[in-house]
Formats: structure tokens, sequence, C-alpha cells
């Protein structure tokens, strides 16, 4: 017990000891080792602040980092100055209220969630402060500008980019704050979609009108990863023919997976998250697959699906029943229990969750180790939050896995998730130097589509699709080639164990598909049955093209180049007017070239 404050005639001890023995992975179990003191990171943002005392500070770390622990770690420190009297905790979302009170009374610290009304009535006095949503603040916004200015207060802004989520939220927060004595901000993706400045944020100019945000302290996901601080993480992906019919009555007919339009991207995208078709039954019979490989090794490990809607959410989990022969849990942003229904899960051993997109940002279930990304959200914001939910690192070797659908802007958001991105104001719309940049403005357009189609149900009709298995993504190198579900070839990588160092990763991904390589030529050496020319040509056209773009992936060069390259090695025409004999040939030298 290290310090006191005197509340009229008691004393109140808070032990700084009680949160050297908090989990830096707080509120679940600490990584290996890291329990009984702060992380490296940790120790070395609390000196910089120490030091420099200032009146803001926005704190940059990973998901799963360890930034509460952080916080709460500034939050005594000031406490046992006198430097403040009161604290404030603004968070996304009603559960990381409560979750931010449990976690701050387990170091002595009680914050008011105010779940039970309390809010409006008024607080308890033995409260050091309250949590609040940034909607609330919005709401109430003169309640905390009084506060501030009546005592000095800490302000934590938990995922501080929600502050600009529209004009009014903004204003709020920097009105209700402004007269606060500090303030803290932490986020784990400092970056918006739009140009509507951060409150409390500081920018700098990069060039004239164009302004970028600057963090005090930055712990990205590269250090982290390196530090044993978070998961690797692999992105299976999966791609497959889809077929659906248009507004107009038109039947379309495409493969995920292979250079297309936007458009027709969009569409292929849709067809594939249909629950009716055969896509998701294959992808997430995969998912349990790896699930169950995992719990090999991690009896406890969990598996989330991220669905696009409520209809979907719970179509996905009838078919997930129908897989496991267990309900799922499912979570449903208009149904009151749902954040019990996650402190629930989390606490179990149950299979699987299924979820629209309230739980891919600030819900910690550090169990989770295998995700279903079904959803047609894709800006680099959620894509990054919703892989968060799966990197907290428990125990050393621990190997997260994320199935995808092999659409390229999601594939360029996972091959960059390593990235350190900041926000900026006033960039030039069409940067093309930018990949997050191009993927925003794409997929602006694209989620008002697909608003605009969910309003007119009915005029686009999934007909049918299958699933074929892409490549692994590991560390920004893909792995593996086409194969079909429930193959040998699927079944080598959805083997990999569920504890793996990433350099072993890497090793055995690489090995895999050597593996498949060698399995694949042994297959071309048999004697195929006789076949009409077309299902032949087409059967091969669709092999070269899975490989052109898993090496175009590796090399991060367009399919044209490669296509370019392989003409040039082997000679011949286009693909289009390629022979058998010609494509075979190309076959074989991206092969090679694979092999490196």
């Amino acid at each position: 017990m290290e310090f006191g404050r005197r509340r009229g005639l008691e004393w109140r001890l808070v032990s700084s000891s009680a949160l050297e023995h908090l989990s830096p992975a707080f509120p679940q179990r600490a990584a290996w080792g890291t329990a009984s003191s702060l992380r490296a990171w940790q120790q070395e943002a609390l000196d910089l602040y120490e030091r420099d005392q200032p009146r803001d500070f926005l704190c940059v770390a990973t998901p799963g980092a360890g930034k509460t622990t952080f916080a709460l770690r500034v939050a005594l420190g000031l406490l046992r100055s006198r430097t403040i009297r009161r604290i404030v905790v603004v968070t996304p979302t009603e559960h990381l209220k409560v979750q931010w009170a449990d976690a701050a009374a387990r170091v002595g610290i009680q914050l008011d969630p105010g779940t039970d009304g309390s809010t409006r009535r008024g607080r308890a006095k033995e409260y050091d402060g309250s949590a609040v949503t940034y909607a609330g603040v919005a709401a109430r916004s003169y309640v905390y500008e009084a506060l501030c200015h009546s005592k000095d207060v800490l302000v934590i802004f938990d995922e501080i980019h929600h502050a600009g989520d529209s004009k009014s939220w903004g204003e709020a927060i920097s009105y209700a704050f402004s007269p606060a004595a500090r303030r803290l901000s932490l986020t784990g993706t400092p970056f918006r979609s739009d140009d509507n400045p951060i409150p409390f944020v500081a920018y700098d100019e990069l060039a004239p009108g164009v302004k970028q945000s600057r963090a005090d302290y930055t712990y990205g996901y590269s250090e982290a990863l390196a530090d044993h601080v978070v998961r690797p993480v692999l992105f299976m992906n999966y791609g497959g023919p889809m077929r659906w019919r248009t507004k107009a009555g038109d039947e379309l007919a495409a493969d995920l997976g292979v250079p297309m339009t936007k458009d027709l991207t969009a569409a292929a995208w849709r067809t594939a998250l249909s629950p009716t078709g055969e896509w998701v039954s294959a992808v997430l019979r995969a998912a349990d697959q790896r699930l169950t490989e995992v719990r090999r090794h991690v009896p406890d490990a969990g598996g989330l699906i991220i669905a696009t809607n409520q209809t979907t959410a719970r179509a996905y989990a009838k078919l997930l029943t129908e897989i496991t022969g267990a309900k799922p849990t499912v979570v449903l942003s208009d149904d009151g229990k749902s954040s019990s229904r996650i402190d629930e899960f989390s606490a179990s051993e149950e299979r699987w969750m299924v979820a629209v997109r309230m739980v891919s940002e600030g819900v910690d279930v550090p169990r989770l180790a295998v995700g279903v990304y079904a959803t047609a959200t894709s800006t680099p914001l959620f894509f990054a939050q919703a892989v968060g939910r799966f990197v907290r690192s428990r125990r050393r070797g621990e190997v997260a896995t994320v199935f995808l659908p092999t659409v390229p802007v999601l594939l360029g958001h996972a091959a960059t998730i390593e990235k350190q991105r900041d926000h900026v104001l006033g960039r030039p719309k069409n940067d093309d130097g930018d990949i997050w940049a191009e993927s925003e403005a794409e997929m602006e357009q694209a989620n008002r589509q697909e608003n605009g189609a969910d309003d007119l149900l009915g005029e686009f009709e999934a007909l049918e699709s299958q699933a074929t298995f892409d490549h692994v993504l590991f560390d920004a190198q893909a792995f593996g080639m086409h194969a079909e579900p429930t193959s040998a070839d699927e079944a080598d990588y959805l083997g990999l164990p569920g504890l793996l160092e990433p350099s072993q990763v890497s090793a055995l991904l690489a090995e895999r598909q050597r593996r498949q390589l060698r399995r694949r030529e042994r297959d071309d050496r048999r004697v195929e049955p006789e076949v009409a020319l077309h299902r032949a040509l087409a059967s091969k056209r669709k092999e070269l093209n899975s490989l052109v773009s898993q090496y175009a992936g590796l090399k991060g060069v367009p399919h044209s180049h490669v296509h370019a390259d392989l003409r040039r090695e082997c000679g011949g025409p286009p693909l289009a007017k390629a022979s058998q004999h010609q494509v075979d040939e190309r076959v074989r030298a991206i092969r090679s070239w694979l092999r490196g």
C-alpha cells in the first residue's frame, strides 16, 4: 500500500502493488511472464508521460497490447500526486463501460458505469469517477463540462477515433472536456476514413492543406508481434464460382478471386456470403475443422463469425448448429442481453459465437483464435478492429486464423495489417500512393450500393456459390494454391498446429506448399480420362489463374504483369487463345517460380 486519500474522516488505501499484479492483457489472463510487472512498452510510455506531464497525451497501441493497464497506471499516479480528483472514462459501447469499471476496481479505482440508472439520479460519493459512452457525453455534455470546471478531472478516451464519428459527437467531446485538467487518449487504429478531425489530437502539416495526426507514443502490431505480446495471424482465403441474378433479371457468373470489375467483384462477394449457397457452408466447415485442430493445443479456444446483418447472423448460427451439433452464442445489436452473452461466452469453453459488427471493436474475448470474416463491410478501420479481436495473446505460441473471401480490398488490408497508419486531413482523394486511400474511396461507394440493395430486397438474388481454397496469407506472403474443400491439400493448411512461433509458421507453410506442388506434379503425370477440350482448357486456365493470383500477391504486382512475364518466358498468345499445351507450360513455369 503506497498511498492514501482522505475522504472526510475516512482514509481509503489504494494499492499500486495491485496494479503490478494486474494482467497487461487486462481484464483477462496475462501473457506468459508479464503478470508481475508492466510490459516494456507500457513502462516506456509511462516514463515518458511522467517526465513530460502533458495535458494531452495520445497513446497508439495495437489491440491486445495492454492500453487499459497503461491508462490505469497513469490514473493511479495522478491520483497519488493529487494532480487529479476525478476520472471520466469515455468508451464507444455500453459493454466497454462495464469492462473498464471492472478493470479499474481490480487496482482500487471505483468507476460508476451508470448501468443502474445512476447517471441521471446522481452518483454515490465513494466513486472515483464514472464511465460513459461517447453518445452519452453528446446527450449531456453540459454535465461533464460543469464537472471539469469544478474538479481536477482526468479524462480517458478509449478508442479516441470515435470522437469524430459525427459532427455532433466531436463538438460535444470538445465542449465537455476542454476544461479538463488532463486528457489521455487511447486507440489501436488512429485513423479515419473521413476528414473529421479528432478532438484533442495534435496534427502536423505534411504539405499545404494536408495534416497528419501525431501520437505521443506508438506501439504497433509489428513491434508487439516481435515481443510476443500479440499472436501472428494466418489469413485463409477462399474463392470459387458464383452465380446470381440481377435486378434486371440477367443471370451472371464469375469466379471470386479472379480479377474482374469492381461491380462484378461486389456482386460475387455478396453471392458468396449468402447463407443459402455452398460457399458459406464449406468455409464454416473448414473454420470448424481449424478450430478443432487449435483446440488440441488450446482446449478453450473459441471462434467468431462476423456477419453483415442480423438475418445472416441467425442463418449462419443455424448452419453452425448443423455442422457442429451445438448451438453457437448469437450476439445481436438490438438484444439487451448482448453484453452478458459476450461475458458468458468469454468465461465458457463454447466453440462458436456469431455476431454482427458490434463486436468488431473493444470487446475482449482473449480465447478467440479462429474467425470468419463473413461481412461485406471492408473499410480499413473496421477490418483492423475486427482482426484485433483475435490477436490478444495469452500464452506463447498461440496462432490466430481468420477466414476471408478472396476479395482484393480485403487481401490488401490483410497484407498491410502491420502497417502503422495515422489520420490524415486534406489528403487528395486520388492519392494513388496510398493503398488505404484507394480502398476507402472504393468501399465508400460499395457500401452505399450495398445499403441501397438491402432496401430493395429481392432485386438481387444469389443463385449458386461454391468454395475453393485459394491460399494462405501470412506476414504479407502467400502460400499454397487452389484446392477443393475437404481435399488433402486444404487439410494440410487447416491442420497446422495451434501453438507455433512466427518463424515456425513460415517454415511449415513453405513446407506445405512444396508438398502441394509435388502432389500436383504427380497428378499431372497420371493418365487422365478423355474429356472435352473446352472442359480441360477451362480447368487448366483456372489453375493458372490461381497460381498467378498467388504469385502476384507474393510479389505485390498486378496479375497482368505476371501473365506477361509468363508469355515472355514460355511464348505463345494471350491466355484466352493459348492451347492446352501452352497453358500447361505456363503452369509448370509459375510453379517453379513459386518454389523459388
